[in-house]
């Protein structure tokens, strides 16, 4: 496929609203991949990585590897997601913060529409494919409903390992990659790490993330191109069974306080009617803030998730 300069560019800000999915914990930016078209060439591009590239540079030349890697399409994206991450991240937890019930409703209807968009893209429905979207919409459910592990410093493989399963969770749509890092207890000290430039957990985290994406891109890889409809059909169904992590009205069941900063352990989705507030801990106390649940802002937001995934829709269809 020919590409030229706008292409490219394309791709990269594809590339940062990956970034900034990943960044939330709760969204996955395999399903932004997904809805903006790109998500089979990336697994099949990483699934290239191995050492028969190697033997194509010593054989044919830098060029013929590059164009065997799909190179100038993994820079452009990987351009992206790094800007965004290092960029949005701040930017993320702030609006996290100061406006949850808006982000997660933005977000909720974002990816409820996803759903829709990917089912559309099984062609034949049938016993096995049906089986497996439920299935996996089930198990997707109860990973959202895992208690959380203390966020406290943890050791460099303890990272790596973490790196290596987040990344997994990032490129496969519906479980986002930050939320299991929420789950292993190491969100906060990542993001910490990233804020600050800690190199060295950084270069753990790092390595991890490779190991884990090269690997399970493979599977992924492996899976479109003997199983595609039914693993169209699983995604589908992870997607739909991690809606309960970001319906916006959560009650608190469980948390800690380390080092003065509030981590939420447990949570469960509530109805606005039994929606209490955002925790905050102040004064050695749990406190509950901004209890209106605003249904009618949050109606909003989500409108505004569910119609951009449907402009983005109508834009791609024109572009082919």
């Amino acid at each position: 496929m020919q590409r030229n300069f706008k292409d490219y560019l394309v791709i990269s800000l594809k590339g940062i609203a990956m970034g900034a999915a990943d960044t939330v914990p709760g969204v996955s930016g395999g399903t932004i991949a997904f809805i903006t078209g790109i998500y089979e060439e990336l697994i099949s591009t990483l699934g290239k990585i191995d050492f028969s590239l190697l033997k194509t540079l010593k054989k044919e030349g830098f060029k013929a590897m590059w164009k065997q890697l799909n190179g100038n399409f993994l820079v452009a994206l990987l351009t992206g997601i790094g800007l965004s991450i290092f960029t949005l991240m701040r930017l993320a937890r702030y609006l996290l913060e100061n406006h949850p019930l808006a982000v997660w409703a933005f977000f909720f209807g974002l990816v409820l529409a996803s759903i829709w968009y990917i089912a559309k893209q099984v062609r034949h429905w049938n016993f096995s494919v049906i089986a497996a979207m439920l299935l996996a919409a089930v198990a997707a459910y109860f990973i959202t409903t895992f208690s959380a592990l203390s966020n406290t410093d943890h050791s460099y493989p303890f990272l790596f390992l973490a790196g290596a399963i987040a990344v997994c969770a990032m490129i496969l749509p519906g479980i986002s990659g930050a939320y299991i890092l929420l789950l292993l207890g190491t969100y906060e000290e990542i993001t910490r790490a990233v804020s600050d430039f800690d190199l060295k957990k950084l270069f753990f985290v790092g390595t991890g993330i490779i190991v884990g994406l090269l690997s399970f891109s493979k599977l992924l890889k492996w899976l479109f191109a003997k199983y595609e409809q039914i693993t169209l059909a699983a995604l589908t169904g992870f997607i739909a069974g991690s809606l309960n992590k970001i319906w916006p009205w959560k009650k608190v069941l469980d948390y800690a306080v380390i080092d003065d900063k509030l981590q939420i352990l447990s949570e469960k989705s509530v109805w606005p009617s039994a929606y209490n507030g955002y925790p905050e801990y102040s004064h050695n106390q749990l406190h509950f803030v901004d209890t209106d649940p605003k249904i009618a802002s949050v109606i909003l937001f989500f409108l505004m998730g569910f119609i951009l995934i449907l402009v983005l829709e109508r834009l791609a269809q024109k572009t082919d």
